[in-house]
């Protein structure tokens, strides 16, 4: 299967049967390159993903700055440390999920709900590892 289905089938999937989905996905390997996006995923920095690496390392490192990706600034609210870093803005936010070569990315918004984007991002990062990817 190509990164790419992995993005468009199982993190761009209607969620629940509900018609929602994920405002954006992608799947970045830890040398900060693209495997696969969304056609809607923003265009980031490598700093940030150098910054969003650095907190898997050090858990806690990014809550005194927050969490950026593409300019946007998310509030790091509870993760798991060295596992996965979820953040919040607004209505919206995004779930980080570290695999043992890639950072697993979904970004949502309302109607989608936090838990509902940890489940889409987690569920795929936690397969990726049993693969040993």
């Amino acid at each position: 299967m190509s990164w790419q289905s992995y993005v468009d089938d199982h993190l761009m999937c209607d969620i629940e049967g509900t018609g929602h989905h994920l405002t954006s996905a992608a799947i970045i390997g830890q040398d900060g390159s693209v495997w696969a996006q969304s056609s809607t995923f923003p265009q980031f920095k490598t700093e940030e993903i150098t910054a969003i690496l650095k907190d898997f390392d050090e858990p806690g490192s990014l809550a005194p700055t927050g969490l950026h990706l593409a300019g946007t600034k998310y509030m790091v609210i509870a993760g798991e440390p060295g596992a996965v870093i979820r953040g919040k803005k607004g209505s919206g936010g995004v779930t980080v999920k570290k695999t043992g070569q890639a950072l697993i990315f979904g970004v949502y918004d309302e109607p989608v709900t936090p838990g509902q984007c940890n489940m889409i991002v987690e569920r795929l990062g936690d397969y990726l590892v049993e693969q040993g990817l």
